[in-house]
């Protein structure tokens, strides 16, 4: 049962203040469970204080995320690589960009990418207003410097109405940090909560098969847990992961130190958002489970384990939100 957008645009309630992000919530009444290193998505995630959603302001980024003028070539926009119906991502292992180039990454799923302080595989943009502005500007992907994404925008006359609603206290607000914060706040609401986890938890006891009961046992006897725990089932951290030739946040920084480190992925969604890994290099979920307790555990996974495992993964696809394709300004 998929949940209408408009549950994402009613905000009603001041819960906590904290890091510098306030959190709200909304009255689905669903409680909030954290039951040892498992826990249910909440349905609001943190938001920043200086970008408060409204409604006004998730539907302009709603229209700039479908939005391909942002592209230098006009036919790329963030849903091209991040398709709402494929699981927030484009399924490649590796995403076509401007001039049918490649970045060398899997472009990671949007579902849920609002719980995340660190934005991309590297970690190295921190919340999805700065992760935003990356793509339009990278020559990889959109290839628009953000004064010609500016300038695109505010060319097309029929987007200043819908900016004025979304920041009516500024008197110029086409500004590229405001489409960033469109598009940031629309993404907030891409929120899967109340998957057979999250039932389970609650206290449904047939929520989870007796497959997938088994699967989430042996994810904490083999130590899968020890990243993939809380809310969004991964810590949101930088860990070492050494496959590939991709040197991770080092290619950043250039620091020795940071060579191999990547965000751990969620597993909410997980089943929907093949090919795996930072390289996609992983085409099927079970070509990632094994080749992980490999890698990261040092361990040779049997077939039964395997199949339980990817029982518990499978289970955790949760109510994605109906998005309407927005209708653009033509000029």
């Amino acid at each position: 049962m998929k949940r209408s957008l408009v549950v994402g645009l009613v905000v009603v309630g001041l819960l906590s203040t904290f890091s510098g992000l306030v959190l709200y919530a909304q009255d689905t009444g669903r409680e909030q469970v954290v039951n040892g290193l498992f826990a249910t998505l909440p349905d609001v995630p943190p938001i920043p204080e200086d970008n408060p959603m409204t409604p006004e302001k998730i539907e302009l980024g709603k229209m700039l995320f479908f939005e391909p003028r942002l592209s230098a070539s006009g036919i790329i926009s963030c849903h091209t690589c991040h398709n709402l119906s494929l699981g927030g991502t484009d399924r490649l292992p590796s995403s076509l960009g401007h001039d049918f180039q490649t970045g060398g990454r899997n472009a990671p799923t949007v579902l849920n990418a609002a719980f995340f302080n660190l934005q991309f595989w590297d970690g190295r943009a921190t919340g999805l207003e700065e992760q935003a502005q990356g793509p339009i500007q990278a020559g990889v992907e959109m290839a628009m410097p953000a004064d010609l994404a500016v300038e695109r925008i505010a060319s097309i006359e029929g987007y200043l109405p819908f900016f004025q609603a979304a920041f009516p206290d500024e008197e110029n607000p086409i500004t590229f940090l405001n489409i960033a914060k469109a598009i940031a706040t629309f993404e907030r609401t891409l929120i899967t909560p109340d998957d057979a986890l999250d039932r389970y938890l609650r206290g449904d006891e047939s929520a989870l098969s007796a497959d997938a009961k088994r699967g989430m046992e042996i994810v904490v006897q083999v130590g899968c847990v020890a990243c993939h725990n809380g809310p969004m089932l991964s810590t949101g951290t930088l860990m070492p992961f050494n496959h590939g030739t991709d040197l991770g946040l080092a290619t950043v920084t250039g620091e020795a130190a940071d060579e191999r480190l990547f965000r751990v992925s969620t597993w909410r969604n997980v089943s929907l958002t093949a090919p795996y890994f930072h390289d996609g290099s992983a085409a099927t979920l079970e070509d990632a489970v094994r080749t992980m307790a490999v890698v990261q555990l040092n361990r040779t996974l049997t077939d039964e384990e395997v199949f339980y495992i990817l029982a518990f993964l499978e289970s955790l696809v949760g109510d994605a939100p109906e998005i309407t394709i927005p209708e653009l300004p033509v000029n």
